[in-house]
């Protein structure tokens, strides 16, 4: 049974910090592309960072703000959150990518975790 299972998410001030986590099991960890999406209320579901075969890649509005890296032998991989601003806000997933034959991908989510930032 796959689980992905964030934690970490919560209420901040402007400029201040956060640090996600996600707990993975079910899954050859450290053969999947690792990445964080998030969805604010009315908007699409967008990637925010993604880590997986010697490549790491951020949106451009979490450049030189967000930090992803990942602990295979812990299966977890983490998104640090700095300068936080209040357009961070949204639901943040967790997601495990597995490319299979044909290139036919197999996505797997977690069930997501809250970050407000609000003064």
């Amino acid at each position: 049974q796959v689980q992905l299972v964030e934690s970490g998410g919560g209420l901040v001030r402007p400029g201040g910090s956060l640090r996600l986590s996600c707990a993975a099991s079910g899954i050859s960890f450290s053969f999947a592309t690792m990445g964080w999406y998030r969805q604010a209320p009315g908007k699409q579901r967008e990637l925010v960072a993604a880590t997986g075969a010697g490549t790491t890649n951020y949106a451009d509005s979490a450049k030189g703000r967000f930090t992803i890296s990942r602990d295979n032998a812990e299966n977890t991989v983490y998104l640090q959150m700095n300068s936080l601003k209040p357009e961070d806000t949204a639901v943040y997933y967790c997601n495990a990518r597995f490319v299979l034959p044909f290139n036919v991908k197999r996505d797997y989510w977690g069930q997501g975790t809250q970050v407000t930032v609000s003064s």
